[in-house]
């Protein structure tokens, strides 16, 4: 027998879930890929009425899609707001999100530079640093297929020198999960 804490009833109210059962709580636990469609258009619209909850007043606007996103995406703001507990500000919700979700698709990948050997990085670097009058550090982010993930100038000094506190760097390299790094410092003529 399931434990009712974790399959919440229609009428129990979001905040009376057990903590790792709500959707914003969840995502933030288990990350995005674990909360359902129901979740994650309840996260939308924010609140449900007084008898559903937010999760519950979604599975009701899927139930009338026969839970496929595309025929979701499909109805305007009027055509949502026909649906019991929807009104103008969540019908927008939910239509602006399915529409950023649609534009995102067609948009293609930014080809990143690969790199193979130091007349790369020189290449890559060239721009940024060829007309310097002082002293600066970056460093190229790269992932396992040498990619460049970022490049980031660390610090800009004078014209004798500047300062690359390894802490700084490898806070960098660790934020966007780079596999490997390229450290790069000028010297002005």
């Amino acid at each position: 027998m399931a434990d009712k804490t974790l399959i919440p009833e229609p009428h129990l109210k979001i905040p009376h879930w057990a903590e790792e059962d709500r959707p914003r709580e969840k995502l933030l636990l288990k990350g995005k890929g674990s909360l359902s469609d129901a979740e994650l258009i309840g996260i939308l619209i924010g609140s449900g009425t007084r008898s559903l909850s937010a999760v519950d007043l979604a599975k009701l606007i899927l139930k009338q899609v026969d839970n496929d996103l595309n025929l979701l995406a499909k109805l305007s703001v009027t055509d949502l707001q026909k649906i019991k507990g929807i009104g103008e500000a969540k019908a927008i919700s939910i239509v602006s999100a399915l529409e950023l979700g649609r534009r995102r698709k067609p948009t293609e990948v930014p080809k990143r530079p690969k790199i193979s050997s130091s007349q790369d990085v020189y290449e890559l670097m060239k721009p940024e640093l060829m007309d310097l009058q002082h002293e600066t550090f970056w460093i190229l982010l790269l992932n396992r297929a040498h990619q460049v993930i970022k490049k980031q100038v660390i610090s800009s000094g004078g014209v004798s020198g500047t300062v690359a506190d390894p802490k700084i760097i490898f806070k960098h390299a660790l934020d966007h999960l780079s596999s490997a790094l390229i450290l790069i410092h000028n010297h002005p003529w």
